[in-house]
C-alpha cells in the first residue's frame, strides 16, 4: 500500500521503457525504476516489460518476455568472428540485424561504408532455419552496411558472382561488378518460411531518398561514396530483376538498413510491420497492461522524433487503450507539456533534472532512475 496521499492506494504498474542508448539497456532501466518504486511503495504490484522499436534491443525485449535464447557463431560487418544471440519460441525466431551487421559491432567503431556487409545476418537466419523455424522476424535498425541484402543472401547460401564467375567481396561497392546471382545453394527453408521485418521507414532503394543518399552518411559515406553506392545498388536491383522477375527497388521501405531486405524480397514475400507494434505483440504487452493503473515508458531522449513510430508512443497508445495512465522517463526531454498531453503522457521525469551534469546522467543513470521510481510514487494521484 502507498500512503502518500493520506489514504491507502493499491497500484498496479507496468514498467515498459526502451533503452537509454549509450547509457543503459531497457531491462536495466526497468530494474532501477522498480527498485525506486519498492523503496517508496513496497506493496505496489510492479511488472517489468522492457520494449524496443524493432531495432537494437528487440531480442533483449522478447527474451525478457520469456522467449528462449539461442547463441550462434557468425561474422561481423567486415568478416570478424562474432557470437550473437537470437530469440526463439516454438517455430518463430527473432533476429536482430544490429547484433551481427550493425554499426555497434564494427571493429574499433570505425565505419566501413563501402565494404561492410550483411553476411553475418544471413548466417544467423540460416541457423534458425536449420533448427526448424518456419517464421523469422528480423529487426532492421542499426545497420552498418549498404549492400542491398547481397550479404544476407550469401549467408543463406547464394553466391553473387562477377563476370569471371568469382564470388564478389562483401559490401555495397562491389555490387557494381555483380554479373550473376547463383541461387543453387540457397537454403531450402528460405522458400517456405515466413519473413517479417520490423521497419518504420518508407524510403525506396535508390535516388535522393534512397538507402545510400539518406543513410549512407550515417555509416561514414562521403558524397562520392554515396554516389558510388547508389550506382552499385541500381546495378544490383537490375540483376535481381533479371534473375527473379521481381522489381524491388521502389518497394515501400526498400531502402531500410542499406536495402538489406531487397535481396530476400526479390525471392519471397516479406511482410513489413511497425517496429514497436511488432515488439509489443511478440512480448505480450496487451496482456501485461490489462488491469494496470499506471504504465511508465520512455527512452534516452524524448523529442519530436519520439512521437513518430518510436517505442514510447507505441507503449502509450496501447496503455491508454487499456485505460492506464502513462508517465514517461528520459535522460532529457525537449517536448513541451502540450506535446506530452496531446500524446497521452501525463508527465515526464528527466535524469538531467536530477544529475549534477549531463555526463553523470549518461554515465550513472541507475541511482537517478531509482530516485525517479520513488518520485513516481510520490506523484501518483489517481
Amino acid at each position: 500500500m502507498a500512503t502518500g496521499y493520506g489514504r491507502d492506494v493499491t497500484v498496479r504498474v507496468v514498467l515498459a521503457p526502451d533503452k537509454f542508448k549509450g547509457s543503459l539497456d531497457a531491462a536495466g532501466v526497468a530494474d532501477a525504476l522498480a527498485a525506486g518504486i519498492a523503496d517508496a511503495a513496497p506493496d505496489w504490484s510492479v511488472h517489468r516489460s522492457p520494449v524496443a522499436d524493432g531495432g537494437e534491443g528487440t531480442v533483449d525485449a522478447v527474451l525478457a518476455a520469456g522467449w528462449d535464447p539461442v547463441t550462434v557463431a557468425t561474422t561481423g560487418p567486415v568478416g570478424d568472428p562474432l557470437t550473437v544471440t537470437y530469440a526463439r519460441r516454438g517455430d518463430v525466431a527473432v533476429v536482430e540485424l544490429a547484433a551481427s551487421s550493425g554499426l555497434g559491432v564494427l571493429p574499433g567503431g570505425e565505419p566501413r561504408p563501402l565494404d561492410a556487409g550483411t553476411e553475418g545476418l544471413g548466417t544467423v537466419v540460416a541457423h534458425a532455419l536449420d533448427s526448424g523455424v518456419t517464421e523469422v522476424v528480423i529487426g532492421l535498425g542499426g545497420s552498418a552496411s549498404t549492400d542491398g541484402g547481397a550479404g544476407l543472401l550469401t549467408g543463406l547460401g547464394a553466391r553473387v558472382l562477377d563476370a569471371a564467375g568469382a564470388p564478389l567481396p562483401s559490401g555495397g561497392a562491389a555490387l557494381a561488378r555483380a554479373a550473376r546471382l547463383d541461387l543453387d545453394g540457397l537454403h531450402p527453408g528460405v522458400r517456405t518460411a515466413r519473413f517479417v521485418v520490423a521497419c518504420d521507414v518508407d524510403n525506396p532503394l535508390l535516388g535522393p531518398d534512397g538507402a545510400a543518399a539518406v543513410y549512407g552518411p550515417q555509416k561514414g559515406a562521403d558524397d562520392a561514396q554515396v554516389a558510388e553506392l547508389d550506382a552499385a545498388l541500381a546495378h544490383w536491383a537490375a540483376l535481381l530483376r533479371s534473375t527473379t522477375g521481381r522489381d524491388v527497388a521502389d518497394g515501400v521501405g526498400a531502402g531500410a538498413a542499406g536495402g538489406t531486405m531487397c535481396g530476400l524480397a526479390a525471392l519471397v514475400d516479406v511482410e513489413q510491420r511497425s517496429g514497436v507494434d511488432l515488439v509489443l505483440e511478440l512480448t505480450g504487452f496487451a496482456d501485461a497492461v490489462t488491469g494496470a493503473d499506471l504504465v511508465v515508458t520512455g527512452e534516452g531522449r524524448l523529442d519530436r522524433q519520439s512521437l513518430h513510430g518510436k517505442a514510447p508512443m507505441g507503449v502509450t497508445t496501447a496503455a491508454r487503450a487499456a485505460g492506464a495512465a502513462v508517465v514517461a522517463v528520459a535522460g532529457d526531454c525537449t517536448l513541451g507539456a502540450d506535446d506530452l498531453a496531446a500524446a497521452g503522457i501525463s508527465g515526464v521525469h528527466t535524469l538531467v533534472a536530477l544529475a549534477p551534469d549531463r555526463d553523470t546522467a549518461i554515465r550513472a543513470p541507475g541511482p537517478l532512475l531509482r530516485r525517479v521510481g520513488a518520485a513516481i510514487v510520490e506523484g501518483w494521484d489517481r
